[in-house]
């Protein structure tokens, strides 16, 4: 390996240690080479994001263009730009992972600038298959996996992620002008605008809640079906993201659903609490997810 693309590598590591609160200690339970290719398209997707959220709203179209011609040559063996650019090049040829999928990524990033709600969950299910099942879909790619029903498992773990994201961020993203909480389901709990930009918490907000959180849940048992499908060294990665994400809504239903007033988070030490037992788990052939007691 060239210098440069071991820098690179090092580079993508620091940016993920830094920014990946929530999958680090997942990631960290992988194989080196897995381990290193995650980090590079990590680092990649991260930079997609900060480069639009720190932009003008004005500029933010054109550094999501500049992304996507950075992909495009990226795809093509071309690093010139960020340093994540050579490690990210290198570890998606070396998994054969489909480009398509980081161009539906960036699709997903794209819709954040003009879609800001989002009338029913169909409508939003689409949302969150561009911006987290493609990750899912990605990471399978690394990890190995066999079997027919893997992909659309994956496919919906992004679901189960990306709604539990939604749920812990309404605050912010109302901050933002989104609501990505379906407007049919305001309808049906008469919730609706006025009380988000309220920061109303009610009976209405928590059967509302409580209503998303159980929906969620759902797409939760789709990691079960995964992990007999990844490839065993990979197992443990997945049961420890699962088991923090999930976590994050155990830790909002004991809260009241209170997103208002803080952003729900894990201790780092409940992290890697989640992802020692992971590792237990997976040393002992396990293949179904740790109690999150």
């Amino acid at each position: 390996m060239s210098r440069s693309l071991e820098d690179s590598y090092r580079h993508c590591a620091r940016v993920t240690r830094r920014c990946a609160q929530s999958f680090y200690w997942g990631l960290r339970l992988l194989p080196r080479e897995k381990r290193r290719a995650l980090y590079a398209i990590y680092a990649f997707l991260r930079g997609c994001d900060d480069s639009a959220d720190e932009a003008a709203p004005d500029a933010r179209p054109g550094q999501l263009h500049r992304w996507r011609r950075a992909l495009d040559a990226a795809l093509c063996g071309e690093c010139a730009g960020d340093p994540c650019l050579p490690a990210f090049s290198d570890a998606v040829a070396r998994y054969a992972i489909p480009g398509r999928y980081f161009h539906l990524l960036l699709d997903g990033a794209e819709m954040d600038l003009s879609v800001r709600r989002y009338p029913t969950f169909e409508a939003l299910y689409d949302y969150c298959y561009r911006v987290a099942s493609t990750v899912g879909l990605i990471c399978l790619h690394v990890w190995g996996y066999e079997g027919e029903g893997a992909e659309l498992a994956a496919e919906e773990c992004g679901i189960a992620f990306q709604l539990t994201n939604i749920l812990r961020d309404i605050r912010e993203d109302a901050a933002r002008g989104r609501i990505y909480l379906p407007e049919e389901d305001l309808r049906r709990f008469n919730y609706g605008e006025r009380e988000i930009a309220g920061q109303v918490r009610d009976a209405r907000f928590a059967a509302l809640m409580a209503f998303q959180v159980e929906r969620a849940r759902r797409y939760y048992r789709s990691v079960d079906r995964l992990l007999p499908c990844v490839s065993p060294d990979s197992r443990a990665c997945l049961m420890a993201m699962a088991g923090v994400y999930e976590g994050l809504l155990d830790c909002m239903e004991r809260s009241g659903f209170d997103v208002y007033s803080r952003r729900i988070a894990l201790p780092k030490s409940h992290k890697i609490a989640i992802a020692l037992r992971a590792w237990w788990r997976y040393r002992n052939g396990g293949e179904t997810r740790p109690s999150q007691a």
